[in-house]
């Protein structure tokens, strides 16, 4: 991921834009469609209420949300600092037909006071772009950590799919007001006649 702000999150974003008004085409899923079967298997085996509200933050294209309200889920908001990512998934939103959706332009580590009550967070490789921020990066962890205990109610639970840290530097990070429910299955690899996850996906309630 390009460290953030950089422009040329905005940048690819705008690309996938253009091409999306050419040809339709809703552009790279960063995650893979595996990783949003996961996140709504989890929900549905808990039957989580189909009208909890669900905040996806880094919305991006918002190709998850719209996975989410085929499934029937019917309170979702879609956040991202990026103006184009916001534009291009109200195209997909539009697309899709899906008008219970909201989005904004927000950033996510200085939240707006209307940011609040969700019943569940979804985190898929926005807390990764943040930890690859040249400035100061653990002092944006921080505040990431710090937003979402203002955005997610007690008790709410905070799902994140990382593509940069283990099981255990995550549980480090989220210690502060959070504990682990479980881990989801991901795909292994090999190297080296090792196996490890390039893909760490868990599920954390808020304290």
């Amino acid at each position: 991921f390009p460290p953030r702000p950089d422009s040329s999150w905005d940048a690819a974003y705008e690309r996938e834009l253009q091409t999306f008004q050419d040809i339709g085409d809703t552009g790279e899923i960063w995650f893979g469609e595996e990783s949003m079967v996961r996140i709504i298997r989890w929900l549905e085996k808990h039957k989580v209420p189909l009208d909890s509200s669900v905040l996806d933050i880094g919305t991006g294209n918002g190709v998850l949300l719209v996975e989410l309200a085929k499934s029937g889920y019917m309170n979702l908001t879609g956040i991202d600092y990026s103006p184009s990512a916001i534009q291009l998934s109200e195209k997909v939103r539009e697309k899709e037909g899906m008008s219970n959706i909201k989005l904004k332009v927000e950033d996510f580590l200085a939240p707006s006071a209307e940011l609040s009550g969700f019943d569940i967070c979804i985190d898929k490789g926005t807390f990764d772009a943040i930890s690859l921020d040249p400035s100061d990066a653990a002092g944006k962890r921080k505040l990431y950590v710090g937003s979402l205990c203002r955005v997610l109610k007690p008790e709410g639970f905070f799902l994140i799919t990382s593509c940069n840290w283990t099981k255990e530097e995550l549980l480090n990070e989220f210690r502060e007001g959070f504990e682990i429910l479980e881990e989801l299955p991901t795909p292994k690899f090999c190297f080296g006649g090792r196996i490890g996850n390039s893909v760490t996906a868990l599920v954390f309630q808020r304290k």
